[in-house]
């Protein structure tokens, strides 16, 4: 199975047309048909169904659509690796972040590291942990912004300066509003918006007792798709502070956990990982702006 191969595949896949395919490959329909259909013989499985001005995915179509987007993502990570060997004034980063307000602290070190490394090129992946450190375990990132303890036997980390407080998101109007600080008895039997991961980890253990009558009515990877929700008067957001814009006039406040709940954030990286020279250079400005920061806060 050859990766140009693979770039076919998916792109065939993406325009779900074989004649749209050809022409942005730049290749003859019958030199693309014949591709495909060796492809399907190499794996003894058909992976399009073939409408007449359509194609679609079989179930096994999808599997390898999944398996090679991450294949090409390795192929062409290595390539650009490979190529940045040789420039001493740039070259790719790539990080996977979680959601919080102390991404300003990483967005600052990235800023001034291209006044130094003007041919820097950085590739961002948002999503929560489970997300986006399966990419880290691929080899597809360089780091990893994560809201929870990094396994130590995988990974080594730098905790960042300070850390997220959770609260609540409520529409302005709401009676929950009133109150200056949210307790788990508030929220027992409300419609609540959190990601599942965080509601089966700090949730949980914030809560105690009264998390078996808590009741989690949709789960949100982002956090802003969640306050729309709750906006719309749909139920109450759990989040950490300073994601939502709950400022005069935005129709939403923010209210904190009390007792308070607080998560740390850790950039991390694979133990035995081999950085590509920017990568390292990177890490080491990283370290210094960090531990910089974490004495001013001392």
């Amino acid at each position: 199975m050859e990766i140009k191969t693979l770039r076919y595949f998916l792109a065939v896949a993406r325009e779900e047309n074989m004649t749209r395919a050809a022409q942005l490959l730049h290749v003859t329909q019958p030199t693309l048909s014949k591709q495909l259909k060796a492809l399907e013989d190499e794996l003894g499985k058909k992976l399009f169904t073939r409408h007449s001005f359509s194609i679609r995915l079989t179930d096994e179509g999808i599997l390898l659509r999944n398996r090679a987007e991450d294949l090409i993502s390795m192929a062409d990570k290595i390539e650009q690796e490979f190529v940045s060997l040789d420039d001493i004034t740039g070259g790719e980063l790539y990080l996977g972040l979680a959601e919080s307000y102390q991404i300003k602290y990483l967005a600052r070190v990235i800023k001034e590291f291209k006044t130094r490394y003007p041919n820097l090129h950085y590739h961002i992946t948002s999503g929560d942990t489970e997300q986006i450190a399966d990419k880290l375990d691929k080899g597809l990132l360089d780091f990893l912004v994560l809201a929870e303890y990094p396994d130590s036997r995988k990974y080594e980390y730098i905790e960042f300066p300070e850390s997220d407080k959770w609260g609540l998101v409520i529409p302005e109007d709401d009676p929950l509003a009133k109150k200056k600080t949210i307790r788990a008895k508030d929220l027992v039997g409300l419609p609540l918006f959190c990601s599942e991961q965080a509601w089966n980890n700090e949730i949980k253990e914030w809560a105690g007792a009264s998390f078996p009558e808590m009741k989690l009515e949709g789960s949100f990877r982002l956090s802003y798709n969640g306050s729309i929700f709750a906006k719309e008067g749909l139920g109450y957001l759990l989040t950490f502070n300073h994601l939502i814009d709950t400022s005069e006039g935005s129709g939403l406040v923010f209210r904190p956990l009390t007792p308070t709940a607080e998560t740390k954030l850790y950039i991390a990286w694979n133990r035995y990982q081999t950085f590509t020279p920017i990568a390292e250079r990177f890490l080491e400005q990283l370290q210094q702006s960090f531990s910089d920061k974490a004495s001013d806060l001392s």
